[in-house]
């Protein structure tokens, strides 16, 4: 297997966990504020995560040249995306949020053009304005609507999208030589500190009124949405350019309204059909370019 057929399998188990995140998120809201949920989980992530290192002796040994890199990256790419994306909640549904969030895509072309040297062709910005319009059209029939009470919630997840675009970007620009397994543990770690330090000025959790299915979801959050998804989302970064793998990224919320339209036994309607039919053919054009060998950093 070609490490570029790797990085698309890679991608593409990202996308389908990354899929579920929005209505799962919305629903351990209902026993745990915001940001302390995040906290919580990217702290229950991290420690599961040292643990499974220890018991398979994974070295988790930072060189001194690289820790400021790895802060950096936590920072954007772990506090940023998941403190910022989750706070939006409060203003905006679901589907809102992540029309918002994912127009991270396009960030990370615009910074992927000076930063590597990826310079997108016709056919990467054709991909680009298929995807977000296919996404936009998917959840416009999803009583999704930005109105100016929103406006809070709308600046936190735009903020987000564009910080993880730059973390995306930079990380390949001057990747970290760390073991993936290592580098994704001290992000999830370091990236749960800022959260932590601000979710009790914030927010007060009642933990005693959190009902059982919530802590079930909260669990799968844990092993799935923030550990499992953010390991295959870095192992196809390093093998894929990254316009590519962030246009690929677009089958996420495509893939989420689907499954929760099985779920609910909701029939999948022409408007689903079209968004998916829509982010394929993005995905396809956006894989098809002839890639460009990033520019040495």
């Amino acid at each position: 297997m070609t490490p570029r057929t790797a990085g698309l399998l890679l991608l593409l188990a990202t996308t389908v966990n990354w899929g579920s995140t929005w209505p799962l998120l919305k629903f351990i809201m209902t026993g745990l504020p915001p940001l302390t949920l995040r906290a919580w989980g990217a702290s229950a992530a991290a420690l599961l995560l040292i643990a499974l290192a220890l018991a398979f002796r994974v070295p988790l040994g930072v060189p001194r040249g690289q820790r400021g890199r790895l802060v950096l990256f936590a920072l954007l790419n772990v506090s940023a995306w998941m403190a910022l994306t989750t706070v939006a909640l409060r203003w905006l549904s679901a589907s809102e949020g992540a029309i918002l969030a994912y127009t991270f895509p396009i960030w990370a072309t615009i910074f992927a053009w000076p930063l590597l040297g990826e310079r997108p062709g016709l056919a990467r910005w054709a991909g680009l304005a298929i995807g977000f319009g296919s996404m936009v059209f998917l959840f416009a029939g999803q009583g999704a609507e930005v109105s100016a009470d929103k406006w809070p919630g709308v600046a936190a997840v735009l903020t987000a999208a564009v910080l993880f675009a730059l973390g995306t970007v930079l990380s390949k620009r001057r990747p970290l030589t760390l073991p993936p397994f290592a580098s994704l543990t001290w992000q999830m770690a370091l990236g749960a500190i800022p959260m932590l330090i601000l979710a009790p000025f914030l927010e007060r959790p009642d933990v005693a009124a959190v009902t059982l299915p919530v802590w079930i979801a909260f669990a799968w959050m844990v092993v799935f949405t923030m550990g499992l998804s953010y390991f295959t989302w870095f192992a196809a970064l390093r093998r894929l350019p990254a316009s590519t793998a962030t246009l690929g990224s677009l089958l996420a919320p495509v893939l989420g309204v689907i499954g929760a339209s099985l779920s609910l036994g909701e029939p999948i309607g022409l408007r689903q059909v079209t968004a998916l039919g829509g982010v394929l053919l993005a995905v396809v054009l956006a894989i098809g370019q002839k890639e460009r060998r990033p520019r040495e950093p």
